[in-house]
């Protein structure tokens, strides 16, 4: 299962000139695709796209196990200017938490909050933007996010990014806190640090 799981490879998919983000869930250690995570926008918000820089602009982002499974983990955001508000559901709709973006850092994160609204993790980057320390509100680290690098050519040329996603042993025997946690290292990417295409 997904979930149940202390590694993920993030490994974006490339495309030139996209509206849209894919992103394939791969074990690290053998390759083998555990799922993905995929933007699903209506035609009017990928039309917004070619208007105004997408992370002011809503977005949905479904992890799935395959293509034809239900979804795992739901990440929303709503129109956003200076900082943003990331809800996450479960398989079944319902909230585990949301994060919200800090609005001055010096290496980049966000808070991570649960349903209540009660800051449960902090998500931290260094200053070059490339590794992000999650922990919770005593300081024990719950995960790491790395970026690994996938080649000048390749980093140069298009905005894909491939992350690892490393999560404490305590966080893969509690499912909703590593959804959220999976999802927090989508988000890095996904959410918080996409560049405009």
């Amino acid at each position: 299962m997904l979930l149940n799981r202390n590694a993920y490879l993030i490994r974006e998919r490339v495309a030139m000139l996209k509206l849209t983000d894919r992103y394939d869930i791969l074990d690290p250690e053998t390759g083998e695709e555990l799922g993905f995570a995929r933007e699903e926008l209506t035609g009017f918000e990928q039309l917004l796209r070619l208007f105004a820089h997408k992370q002011m602009l809503p977005t949905k982002v479904v992890i799935r196990e395959s293509e034809d499974a239900d979804p795992v983990v739901v990440l929303r955001r709503g129109f956003t200017f200076f900082w943003s508000k990331v809800s996450v559901f479960d398989e079944n709709g319902k909230e585990v938490g949301f994060f919200r973006s800090k609005v001055f850092s010096w290496g980049g994160g966000f808070t991570v909050h649960d349903p209540a609204g009660t800051q449960i993790a902090d998500v931290t980057g260094d200053w070059k933007g490339w590794s992000f320390t999650m922990t919770d509100q005593r300081g024990n680290q719950l995960g790491q996010v790395n970026k690994q690098w996938a080649g000048a050519m390749k980093e140069l040329f298009t905005s894909a990014d491939n992350y690892l996603i490393t999560l404490d042993e305590s966080v893969s025997s509690n499912p909703g806190l590593a959804a959220l946690l999976l999802a927090a290292g989508l988000s890095i990417d996904i959410v918080f640090k996409e560049p405009e295409n």
